[in-house]
């Protein structure tokens, strides 16, 4: 089924993902970004396993997508918070056993975080949202790897985001977290480079999602007036669609994005479709990836 088939609108992505036969597992699956890779990994073919830390939403969520998949197609859902070291055991002990083999792992799962200034941030929040977004991450991803590598083929999947290239005052739990989160991906990119294990972080793009209400509910006084105005315009205005992160997330874990990796691609500015026929190009550059400005970059001779 093609991708265009399923989104909103009538907007077509005009890309064919082919996931037939192939397993993926999915954190923060339960709602919004999450909710929406699952839909189009199903749509096009994938058995999923889906998990979050919301047990009810998680089986509505998994009762409302497994009604999509195609008789033989394997939907299940994990209740796990990312960043407890035991229920992400638990969680591939499930995949490992239930799902027909493991070839892609896309890490959604994520917060923002408290709210302000850095030093007046509640310091207890501030590192639980670490631990979601960036240990949650390498703990998924040490469970993935061994099973990609013996294997021979895997593909991991890390949404980054606008917080992992610039700063973002007032959010710097988030900001912080998923720099790390793409440095520690082009890292396990190059690790696995020779094990076709492919690793990429995604930006998605500005969403209207539950963390957009959480900067509004916030208001100006937490978030800084400038970016409380900017999500404002952007709740109005309806932001990036949901469908283009999540089309990407599902050509990234699909055979058509075999070779490319350890890259930190926007869903919305990025040239990604025409990537496959660019790979040996895109690999003989930094292009894409998170790398210090020198002087002679912007032409001064310091």
């Amino acid at each position: 089924m093609p991708l265009s088939t399923i989104l909103e609108g009538g907007k077509s992505e005009h890309i064919r993902v082919i996931l037939e036969n192939r397993s993926i597992v999915i954190t923060g699956a339960s709602q919004g970004l999450g909710k929406k890779i699952a839909q189009l990994c199903i749509a096009e073919g994938a058995h999923v396993l889906l998990c979050a830390r919301d047990a009810g939403v998680l089986s509505e969520t998994r009762s409302a997508l497994a009604a999509l998949a195609r008789p033989g197609q394997v939907v299940l859902a994990a209740r796990a918070d990312v960043s407890r070291p035991g229920d992400v055991e638990r969680m591939f002990d499930i995949a490992t056993s239930q799902l027909p083999g493991l070839h892609g792992l896309i890490n959604n799962a994520g917060v923002y975080g408290p709210l302000g200034r850095f030093e007046e941030t509640n310091w207890d929040e501030w590192r639980s949202a670490m631990e979601i977004n960036l240990f949650g991450m390498a703990l998924t991803c040490r469970k993935a790897l061994p099973v990609f590598r013996q294997n021979g083929y895997g593909k991991i999947v890390n949404l980054s985001g606008g917080g992992a290239t610039a700063p973002l005052p007032r959010i710097s739990a988030y900001a912080a977290s998923k720099a790390a989160v793409v440095r520690l991906t082009e890292t396990l990119a190059e690790e696995n480079r020779d094990k076709h294990i492919d690793a990429n972080a995604v930006a998605p793009g500005a969403l209207n999602t539950r963390l957009l209400d959480e900067v509004l509910a916030a208001g100006p006084e937490s978030v800084g007036a400038d970016f409380y105005q900017r999500a404002a315009k952007q709740k109005e205005t309806g932001g990036a669609t949901l469908e283009t992160g999540a089309s990407l997330c599902a050509f990234l874990v699909s055979s058509q994005s075999d070779g490319i990796t350890g890259r930190l691609i926007s869903a919305v500015w990025d040239p990604w479709r025409d990537l496959p026929g660019r790979i040996g190009e895109l690999n003989s550059t930094d292009i894409y990836t998170l790398r210090r400005i020198i002087p002679s970059d912007r032409g001064l001779d310091w």
